[in-house]
């Protein structure tokens, strides 16, 4: 078994395909069929079931491609580094949507002044994606708002955080200090899309009051939630940094919640496996220094009771 079989192996379980797998690699379909067949034939167990001219991947076959991707990118990142011309080292940063709208930029910042030779890469996505990228080895390390349930993913919480109730100064609710949970039933909401974190912690909260709202939007824009707020007279329940720049100039009033249930940590994700470099190691601790805004203390907030 070697790293060529491994390849072969990942591209026909992202194709379900051998013919289609032999056009991507440039390789024949007989050569193709050839590694996959002395895969199955090395671990002694069937790694795709073909049925009517497709291939499905088995558990077994699961389990290794599991395996496979951190092994292949392991490999490739030390082909990399073994390369003459390679002058720089460079760190893959995942960032949640909410995260990457108000504080990855600032992270960056901080990590270019410590280490200002190193290239950084950032992808941002849902939990799901940045989840679905770990496993692959196509993230180092990210900084997500949601849970992340892959037994071979470490989350450190890190940032804390907690969702807001906004509303337009427009709104009824606006000019009230208090509200009352059971008045959200029936009102416009603009809602994450299904695999964010933000999404996932608001409905948890709509299931345990029993609440039905009407979900007149569903972004993942931040600027699409700004405007669903402040020109459709929607409400949302967002991170309180997301909305920063309206709360500070009262365009928009929030309501905090008088318990903790809609507070959460903004957690840094890794392989269990991955090997810690200075770099990774660098972003945990700018991490490590960020706490709740200060501004906070400046601005009228509103109570959302039970």
């Amino acid at each position: 078994m070697t790293i060529r079989h491994l390849k072969i192996f990942i591209t026909v379980a992202e194709c379900g395909s051998m013919n289609t797998a032999a056009k991507e690699l440039f390789l024949s379909q007989p050569t193709i069929s050839q590694a996959v067949r002395e895969l199955e034939d090395y671990y002694g167990t069937r790694l795709f079931d073909r049925l009517s001219r497709r291939l499905y991947i088995t558990p077994a076959g699961q389990e290794l491609l599991n395996h496979a991707y951190p092994v292949v990118a392991q490999f490739d990142q030390l082909e990399r580094n073994m390369t003459k011309d390679q002058q720089k080292d460079i760190i893959r940063i995942g960032s949640t949507i909410t995260i990457g709208s108000c504080l990855i930029s600032n992270i960056l910042n901080d990590f270019s002044q410590l280490l200002p030779n190193t290239e950084t890469y950032t992808f941002i996505g849902n939990t799901q994606m940045i989840e679905e990228k770990l496993l692959k080895s196509e993230l180092d390390i990210a900084l997500v708002e949601g849970e992340i349930r892959h037994p071979d993913l470490v989350m450190v919480p890190g940032i804390r955080d907690f969702l807001v109730l906004g509303c337009a100064k427009s709104h009824p609710f606006a000019d009230r200090d208090a509200i009352q949970v059971k008045e959200l039933e029936g009102q416009k909401f603009v809602m994450r899309e299904q695999g964010s974190g933000t999404r996932a912690l608001f409905d948890k909260f709509i299931k345990r009051h029993s609440l039905k709202i009407r979900t007149s939007w569903e972004a993942t824009c931040p600027d699409a939630f700004r405007n669903a707020i402040l020109y459709n007279q929607c409400l949302a329940v967002v991170s309180v940094r997301l909305l920063e720049r309206d709360i500070r100039s009262g365009q928009i009033r929030i309501f905090n919640p008088h318990t903790n249930e809609l507070e959460r940590y903004f957690s840094l994700v890794y392989h269990k496996d991955k090997v810690f470099s200075p770099a990774m190691n660098t972003v945990r601790n700018i991490i490590a220094q960020y706490r709740q805004p200060d501004w906070l203390d400046n601005v009228p907030v509103g109570i959302l009771n039970e």
